[in-house]
This record gives C-alpha cells, structure tokens and sequence, in this order.
C-alpha cells in the first residue's frame, strides 16, 4: 500500500520551504510614542472615585440592580462632561442566564473621522471585586480629564457589562459599531498589588492577534509608566492562533474585526475578588493608558484595523503566508504517498467510499454530544455565554457532564451494528488508505482557513499512514501507539492553557463544555473537528487490525510492495543470464 521510497523524496521541498521561511521575517514595526508626560491624570481622585464606588455598589452581578445602578452614576458622570452620551440596553447570556445589560457610551468629536476607544465593564461575579471596579473608577476619571481638551482623533469611551464572563455587551457594542477605529483600549484591573504578566493583551476569540504596532505602542506606554508589562512566548502566540481562546473582553472586540488590546495588572484573568488595591499601581497603569491615547491621538501611523496572523520571533515577524508554506511542505510527503497508496488499491480492485462513510460514522457520535450540550444550553439546562467564561466562574453541572457523556455513548451503541462488520475487516489495505487519505483532506480544509490549527494535525497525517501501512513490520499494538502519539501536540496545548489560565484539568475541560453548549465553537469547526476524531478512531481499529507484510520469498527487502507481482525485470526479477553483469558474448563486443 505504501511505497517508502515516495514518501523519503518528498521531504526534499521542505528543505527549500525552510529556506523560504527563514528569509521571510519581517521587522517589526515601531511604536507609536509622545514626548508628553500624562501629568494630568489625577491618580488620588481616581482612587477615592474607586473607595466610594465600592461603598456605594458591592454588588454587581451582570444585569443586577447594582449593576444598572452604576450604570447611571456613569451615564451622569459622562453627561457632565462636553461629551455626546447615550445608552441602550440588550438581552444577552451572562454567567447568571439571560440578563438586561445596559451600555453607557460618550463620544467627543476629533478633527479626523477615526476613533479611539476606551472601554471597560462595570459587573463583577463576585462582591465587593474593588480591584476589578478600579477600572470603571479610572473610564470615569478620563472623562472628567478629557472634559474640553480638544484631541485629533475622536475619543470615545464605553462602559459596559458582562465583562464577568461572556463579555456579551462588549460584543453587541462591537457589532453594532461603525466608522473607522485605530484602536480600542480595553481597560482591565488598574489597581491590584499583585502583578500578573503580560499586561497587555492582544488574543482574539477568532483567527489573529491585535495589531503588532498597537501592541508595542501600548507596551511601551507600560513600560515606561509603570514597569515591564511582560511579552508571551512564541510557542504561546502559536497556540492562540491555532486554537483560539481568551476569557476577557478585548478577544471579542478583536473577533469582530477591531484592533483592542487589553491593559490591566492582573493581565487576562483579572484579579481576586479580594486582591488588594495600590493607589502606587493605579496611579502607574492610570498614566500608561493615557500616554497611549495620547501617542495614538497625535501619531500620523494608520494602525492597520484589522487583526493580524503574524508570530513575533525573536523581534521579528514571521508572516502567515510562511506558516502555510511550511504547513504544505510537511504534508506533501504522506500527501503523495496516500495517492500512490490509493492507486495501488484501486488496481486491486478494492473499495473505498465504504471505508470513508465508515470513518466518518465513527465521528458522529463527537458531533451528536456536541448537539446535545447546544440543545441543553437553548432548553435553559445549562448557563453558557457564547464567549469563553473565566475558570471557576460558572460552577460544574455533573448533570451536564453525564448527559453529554450519555449521548456520547448512545451514539456508539446505535452506530455500532453498522460499524462492527466493518471494523472486523479493517486490516485491509482499502480501510486503512481511507483513514489516511480522510485525515489529508481534513488537514488540507483546515490548512486554507488556518494552517497554525494545520500543524497541530501534522503529526496525525504522517503517524496515521505510517500507522496503517502493511510495508511497516510492527506489532500491532506498536501501530496503536503509533496513532496515539499522534494526539501529543494536543495534550500540549491543553497543558499550555492550564498553565495560561492558572487552573486545573478539570475547570479547562468544562471551560470546553461550555465553549461548545454556548456556541463559541461554530457548528462548521464542530463538524470539523468530530470528523477529525472519528478518523483518529478509525485509524486505530485498522492500525490494531493491520499485521506487517511477510517478506517476499523471492526478493527479500527489495521484493513486491503491498503484495503486488513485481511488473518489471531486474535484478531481483530475473535470474537468467546478465542479471548480474554482460554476457560473455557482450563483454567480447
């Protein structure tokens, strides 16, 4: 089934592809700065704003009274500014169910048509959040200090709830939003003792991360007022890319198509609900921010509006179009050796689109407890925001947990009568070429809508066939094994998010649960991805059912492949005269 002899020459381009790449890094662009120091903000003001607030609003559950209440002491707060001011209100998911969010929005017009936003949520999950309140605490005090200052771009500052999980009227003010924006300022905790890096924020709940000149100007605003704000790691970038998800606000801003970075000592996560507040700290984050509208304000740089697939390697960019060059390097080898392999069993006259439909079956079952968790979330069963919720925010439903896992196995014992037969028979060289050719075509799909999600089933392609193929004189458990090491790179990343996110296997594997039953995981990537694992499966049942090929009796290791007569003479054909050297009647000539 397999020739080895295509699948070793095809690795040659990736040497090529390599050398593409690493000529294709691109130097970062340079920050936007001001020489004017952001003297006017007043950090004692802003901090007794913030005590009084936490006096006058402990509560602020998303949509509650206090919630709405704070709402208006910063509608009034904005209203008596020479700001434009105007709420509206939404029904969205929250991590209390279906709630009223009100979003309270002020806009002073610039000399040019493109804006700068800065935004915050005012809910908190739990009480009295003071930290978490210092960021309402410090939109108000821009307000009072850009009150009659004339700016050139226009500013506009947003406060919003649901911030405490599912960011849901950050969303609606991001979807409904139009005109142009340069940048979107996502103000996360401001005043917390504790520092946790990065500061600055980028990740996007979609493809792309914030704009590299938006970040680096706003890091150096940190840096400058308030210390090193911290930088990921390339292999970090990598995954966010590949497997999107962030669980604060400026992940949905960017998922609509703005550029948002978030700003906030605590970084992605927020802080404890009891962390402790800094006037030190406030008055350090409170300055970095307004050196960054500032510089952003008076920059002429046009800061692309959309965010970019672009991975910072050692201060320089490695651009998208390399990462999928790269991608379709590595899966031309098992690419063309599955054509050949396919080729050779269509010459033996065996099946494939039952194989295919076979595979695929065992996928559905993953796509049927995908539904099911949908279903339970739109019956009320199950509070989900559509965006992903901070760990240990919406407690565990062991109901839901043993529903999905009820429909995970009612969808096996239905489809297993169908797939018995099937699997009984998958040693053949038809099964196991469909599961490699199946898991090609699945990478392929996904390698034109995001190649870094690709090279996470890079390994699968290659591991899969090679798992598979009769020409590789294994065990079969040594096949199994095989296929399963193949899973790696995903258990990585489920290591890197638990580490990313400071929480346990447990609260990340129901943070999935949930990004499934709330619909942050499209119904196309659902089908995707249970089509994915039910190739997995497929191509174990035929890597345990699959023995080596017996050498040849005739040829020993250069004898037939996949058990085919060998259709040319040679050598090892033929043994008659000249097989070994000329004739003497040649040799005389």
């Amino acid at each position: 089934m397999l020739d080895l002899r295509i699948y070793r020459a095809a690795f040659v381009p990736l040497i090529l592809a390599l050398v593409v790449v690493a000529f294709s890094l691109q130097t970062r662009p340079r920050p936007i700065t001001t020489a004017l120091p952001p003297d006017a903000f007043d950090a004692p003001r802003a901090y007794r704003l913030l005590d009084d607030l936490t006096t006058r609003y402990p509560d602020r559950r998303p949509g509650s009274a206090g919630d709405l209440a704070l709402a208006g002491a910063v509608q009034r707060t904005f209203a008596a500014t020479d700001f434009q001011v105007a709420s509206h209100d939404v029904q969205a998911q929250t991590i209390d169910g279906e709630r009223t969010l009100r979003t309270v929005v002020a806009e002073r017009p610039g000399r040019v048509n493109r804006r700068i936003v800065v935004l915050a949520h005012r809910d908190a999950a739990t009480s009295p959040a003071r930290a978490e309140l210092s960021s309402t605490a410090t939109l108000m005090e821009y307000a009072r200090l850009f009150a009659g200052r004339t700016t050139r771009r226009t500013l506009t500052l947003v406060s919003t709830s649901g911030g405490s999980g599912g960011d849901a009227g950050a969303a609606d003010w991001a979807a409904h939003l139009t005109g142009p924006v340069d940048a979107v300022i996502v103000l996360g905790d401001m005043a917390t003792a504790e520092q946790r890096r990065p500061q600055v924020v980028g990740w996007s709940n979609t493809r792309g991360i914030a704009p590299r000149q938006l970040i680096r100007s706003v890091e150096t605003a940190v840096r400058e007022e308030s210390g090193n704000p911290g930088s990921p790691r390339t292999t970090m970038q990598a995954l966010r890319l590949a497997l999107p998800l962030s669980v604060s606000e400026q992940a949905v801003i960017n998922a609509h198509g703005l550029p948002a970075v978030l700003v906030g000592q605590s970084g992605e996560l927020g802080p404890a609900g009891n962390a402790a507040v800094s006037q030190v700290r406030m008055e350090g984050m409170g300055r970095a921010v307004l050196r960054s509208i500032t510089a952003l304000d008076e920059g002429t740089d046009v800061i692309p509006n959309r965010p970019q697939s672009v991975v910072l390697l050692r201060n320089q960019l490695l651009p998208l179009w390399a990462i999928r060059l790269l991608c379709a390097a590595l899966l031309l080898p098992p690419l063309l050796a599955a054509i050949d392999g396919l080729a050779r069993v269509r010459r033996r006259r065996e099946t494939i689109g039952g194989w295919l439909v076979w595979a695929l079956l065992l996928g559905s079952p993953f796509l049927a407890a995908g539904l099911g968790l949908r279903l339970l979330r739109l019956l009320g069963f199950v509070t989900a925001p559509s965006a992903a919720v901070p760990p240990g925010v919406i407690p565990v439903s062991l109901g839901t947990v043993v529903v999905g896992a009820m429909v995970l196995l009612l969808g096996f014992l239905l489809s297993w009568p169908a797939l018995r037969h099937r699997s009984a028979e998958s040693g053949g060289g038809g099964a196991g070429i469909s599961s490699a050719l199946m898991i090609l075509a699945l990478t392929s799909g996904i390698w034109l809508w995001n190649p870094y999600a690709a090279l996470f089933l890079v390994p699968a392609a290659h591991l899969w066939l090679l798992a598979v193929a009769p020409e590789i004189r294994v065990p079969s458990p040594v096949r199994g094994l095989i296929v399963l090491v193949a899973l790696i790179p995903f258990g990585l990343a489920f290591v890197a998010y638990m580490i990313a996110l400071h929480t346990g296997p447990i609260a990340l594997a129901w943070m999935g649960v949930l990004l499934v039953a709330g619909g942050h995981v499209s119904l196309v990537s659902l089908l995707l991805w249970a089509a994915v694992a039910g190739t997995g499966l497929a191509a174990l049942v035929c890597a345990l059912h699959t023995s080596g090929a017996e050498p040849s009796s005739r040829g020993g290791r250069g004898g037939p492949i996949g058990g085919e007569p060998l259709r040319s003479r040679g050598p090892i054909g033929y043994a008659g005269p000249g097989s070994l050297g000329g004739t003497d009647s040649a040799l005389r000539r």
